[in-house]
C-alpha cells in the first residue's frame, strides 16, 4: 500500500510541477491559457453528452426490439 501511495504522490507532484512550468514558459498570458482550457473542457463535455445521448438512444432501441420479441 505504501508503494501505491508513493507512486500516486509522485505522479501528482510531477503533474503539479509540469503545470507550473508550462504556465511559466508558455508565450500566452495566464488568462488566455485558462480561457482555452475552459473552452476545451466545455467542448469535451459537449462531445461526451452527445455520445451519451446517442448510446442511450441505441440501448433504448435495443430494449424495445427485445421487448417486442418476447411478446
Amino acid at each position: 500500500m505504501r508503494k501505491l501511495t508513493s507512486l500516486l504522490l509522485g505522479f501528482g507532484l510531477g503533474a503539479l510541477i509540469g503545470v507550473a512550468l508550462v504556465m511559466l514558459f508558455v508565450p500566452s498570458s495566464g488568462d488566455q491559457i485558462i480561457a482555452e482550457l475552459k473552452r476545451g473542457w466545455n467542448e469535451t463535455l459537449d462531445e461526451a453528452r452527445k455520445a451519451s445521448q446517442q448510446r442511450r438512444r441505441e440501448l433504448e432501441a435495443q430494449l424495445a426490439a427485445r421487448q417486442q420479441i418476447k411478446l
